[in-house]
């Protein structure tokens, strides 16, 4: 079940509406529970039920692995959770990484040797489970904490199945902590008007971000990147531009959706995007980009291989497998692999050039003890948006041959902008549009007028947060009839969008 489709609509208000009658009626928080337990379950159940069974083995394995470890000698807990760990990590393996595996595993035999046989291992038509490696990471999280000391294990295995299975966050996060989510379970939340506006509002920006820009930029995207070949070095860095703010819509957007929903019921999820295009560096963006599982990664991979704790060499190493894992977590595909690895290069040439760039910012007078002054903070926040806007190129290849295709058009930019102005003056505007910018390969049903509107809002989402508007939060310190517009201006573009778009396309962290 999508939050931008018509079931969630029907859905949604019926499971809060019983919510909020058991808060009233019904004094024990259990019953609550397991009303939220079986509204989750059920709008997992909508994508595939069988799948279920997947997801109910992780919890109980994980439930059972917190109580395993109590009461056990350290070397015990060790095996408890390594056990507990590698069988969840072998079903995340298997469905979503082993034909990927596979096909590893053939392409380096093809290499060493000739007599080489295609699918040395047999392959499975398998359908990945939607979410798995989200709640596969929270359910790991929760184990490692409670192997750590850091929270009790869960007795209550209602309670347990919920913070695991909880329908908001359950798909695509946010990847939430046990010692954040787990003890809001135990509380019975009662209708508060300002919470369920404030999360309805949350709610309506995160669905605005999806249907209004995101889903319109997409047709333009995936037409270009779907044929690279024929596409002009110009119009693959314009869709690599708008991919940029086609998966932060998208993501954010949801991210927005889910932290509303829980909201309106009572439950406070972890931010998970900060203005992340307005960082002054990549190690900075990765505070500010899907923060849930940034964190995760930090808590539970990266601090355990030594962190920043070791000397310059080990640190880089720790963070280049950090990074490569986290590549490989977003897809089972060698680009996303190469995404991570450049994102890791990224940071740490920037960690360790620190110093050398401060003594360059003192010397050149562009750094004071007030601080970094505005030129050069512009500066250093487009360099970084240009450097994450060239590796998005990477997450959004379909196969990694086509990033050498990619690349050799990219540096064809400058001719074709000189090319440009001779078809400008022969073939007038029109004919340069749609040769530098590919739209002669997309179809009818493009949408272009869209597709600027959805151009028109990125330009204020970009400024907006470049200047550091809160939204939608600001909106109710604004006076009656500026509020009560802006609200009927967002449900009479969406319903437009809605009616006439992209209404139940998918989120694109879904697929991971």
């Amino acid at each position: 079940m999508l939050f931008n489709s018509l079931s969630f609509f029907i859905f949604f208000p019926i499971v809060a509406i019983l919510y909020f009658v058991c808060t009233y009626f019904v004094k024990k928080n259990m019953a609550n529970q397991v009303l939220l337990l079986a509204a989750s379950l059920y709008f997992y159940a909508c994508w595939n039920p069988l799948y279920l069974c997947l997801i109910v083995f992780s919890v109980l394995a994980t439930w059972w692995g917190g109580l395993a470890l109590e009461n056990k000698t350290v070397k015990q807990k060790r095996i408890v959770v390594a056990l507990v760990i590698f069988v969840n990590l072998m079903i995340l393996f298997f469905f979503k990484y082993y034909n990927f595996f596979c096909d590893s595993v053939d392409w380096f035999a093809q290499i060493f040797s000739k007599q080489h046989k295609k699918n040395i291992l047999p392959h499975f038509s398998i359908l990945l489970p939607v979410g798995i490696s989200f709640y596969t990471f929270q359910a790991l999280g929760y184990m490692i904490d409670v192997y750590r000391g850091d929270i009790p294990a869960e007795r209550n295995f209602i309670t347990y199945a919920l913070f695991v299975t909880f329908f908001p966050q359950l798909v695509a996060g946010p990847i939430e902590r046990s010692r954040n989510l787990l003890p809001q379970f135990k509380t019975n939340y009662r209708f508060d008007y300002d919470r369920v506006t404030s999360g309805m509002r949350l709610f309506a920006w995160g669905l605005f971000k999806k249907i209004v820009i995101a889903d319109q930029v997409a047709l333009y995207v995936n037409s270009i990147y779907g044929a690279v070949n024929e596409a002009t070095g110009l119009a693959l860095l314009l869709a690599t531009f708008f991919f940029a703010f086609q998966i932060w819509c998208d993501f954010s957007g949801y991210s927005d959706m889910a932290i509303g929903v829980a909201k309106i019921l009572g439950f406070h999820l972890m931010k998970n995007f900060d203005r992340p295009y307005t960082a002054s560096s990549i190690v900075e963006f990765w505070r500010r980009w899907h923060i849930s599982l940034s964190t995760w990664f930090k808590d539970y991979l990266y601090i355990p291989l030594g962190g920043n704790r070791c000397g310059k060499v080990r640190r880089s190493f720790n963070l280049m497998i950090t990074f490569v894992v986290s590549g490989l977590w977003h897809g089972a595909a060698w680009h996303f692999v190469a995404w991570g690895f450049a994102h890791g290069l990224l940071q740490i040439i920037s960690i360790n050039t620190a110093s050398l760039r401060k003594k360059l910012r003192l010397s050149m007078k562009l750094e004071t003890e007030a601080g970094v002054r505005s030129i050069w903070k512009a500066f250093q926040m487009l360099v970084t948006f240009i450097l994450v806007i060239l590796t998005w190129m990477l997450f959004r290849v379909n196969t990694m041959s086509d990033v050498a295709t990619i690349w050799n058009k990219f540096s064809a930019v400058p001719s074709e902008m000189l090319l440009a102005f001779d078809v400008l003056q022969n073939e007038g505007l029109k004919a340069v549009t749609r040769g530098l910018f590919g739209l002669g390969t997309i179809s009818t049903d493009f949408g272009a007028y869209k597709t600027v509107f959805a151009m028109l809002c990125i330009s204020i989402l970009f400024f907006a947060d470049w200047f550091g508007q809160k939204y939608p939060e600001g909106m109710k310190s604004q006076g009656v009839v500026v509020r009560w517009a802006c609200y009927w201006g967002w449900a009479l573009v969406m319903f437009y969008f809605f009616s006439f778009g992209l209404p139940s396309s998918e989120f694109i962290y879904f697929q991971f």
